[in-house]
């Protein structure tokens, strides 16, 4: 008397029979873990070694795709936050606007942190409307982590032109460098894209227009240095993430990031040695 064949089983789960294999190591599988492929039965692992293989896709600068602008939303989130604790605190708004002696004795945070605060529900609305009219977009473009570069980076190089040239008394604050920074940087990107790019002129010749027109017929005063800044900075940095060439792509990008960084680094050392002179600081 002979003993029956007893069916194959799956190699993951040894107690359930079953005939069908992966169509990639030819493995026995049970229903639990196969996974459909476009020919057959594939089991878990080799569709995750199948993902690995997948190039990820790329947009036309070298970054991630992304269908929800999750860094715009996130950087309107840190300015409405920081503009509720402002109105709370006029002591915190004293520790981060842009204050060119406290900068020169230390406080280089305030480079950064003033352009998340904002003088009045005005000025905090039109710059979070703009930073969504045109960093989603742009995010979607550029991808996450270079729209984060442009975007720190012309928030900073406003910050640098107002601390070279605005006056020892004035207080800055606002995300208008890096909103003109998007602007530059919309412009550059349409551009490469052969996209119409006449609104973005004129967006930027309105706001350049308001930047000087206002203080002269109003007791308003606006940093046309923070705006000039952010505008050169996202347009420069845009151009290097746009034009690079594709064969060394990124590291065309990073080199540019970071020699601008480094640009802003050296002007900040140099005019904080000038004040600190000034001040008779040794």
């Amino acid at each position: 008397m002979t003993t029956p064949p007893q069916p194959p089983t799956c190699y993951r789960h040894p107690d359930r029979a079953t005939y069908v294999r992966c169509t990639r190591c030819n493995r026995y599988i049970c229903s639990e873990c196969m996974r459909d492929a476009a020919v057959g039965h594939q089991c878990a692992e080799c569709v995750g070694e199948g993902a690995k293989s997948v190039r990820q896709a790329r947009t036309q600068f070298g970054g991630v795709p992304s269908n929800m602008p999750l860094v715009t939303y996130v950087l309107i989130g840190i300015n409405v936050v920081m503009f509720a604790l402002q109105t709370m605190s006029s002591e915190l708004e004293r520790a981060l606007v842009l204050f060119s002696p406290a900068v020169a004795d230390g406080e280089w945070w305030r480079l950064l942190s003033s352009a998340f605060l904002h003088y009045g529900p005005t000025h905090i609305l039109f710059n979070m409307w703009a930073l969504w009219v045109v960093g989603a977009p742009l995010e979607a473009a550029l991808g996450r982590l270079r729209f984060t570069s442009l975007y720190f980076l012309s928030a900073l190089g406003g910050s640098v032109l107002v601390y070279l040239l605005s006056s020892l008394g004035a207080q800055t604050a606002g995300a208008s460098g890096a909103i003109f920074g998007l602007f530059g940087a919309t412009f550059v990107v349409g551009k490469k894209l052969n996209l119409d790019v006449r609104w973005v002129i004129g967006l930027i010749a309105l706001n350049l227009a308001f930047t000087f027109i206002i203080p002269l017929v109003s007791s308003q005063n606006i940093s046309w240095q923070g705006h000039i800044g952010g505008l050169v900075t996202g347009a420069v940095v845009a151009a290097a993430y746009a034009y690079a060439p594709r064969n060394n792509r990124n590291a065309v990008q990073i080199g540019a990031t970071v020699g601008v960084l480094l640009l802003f680094l050296v002007l900040i050392w140099w005019r904080t040695e000038s004040l600190l002179s000034l001040f008779g600081v040794a």
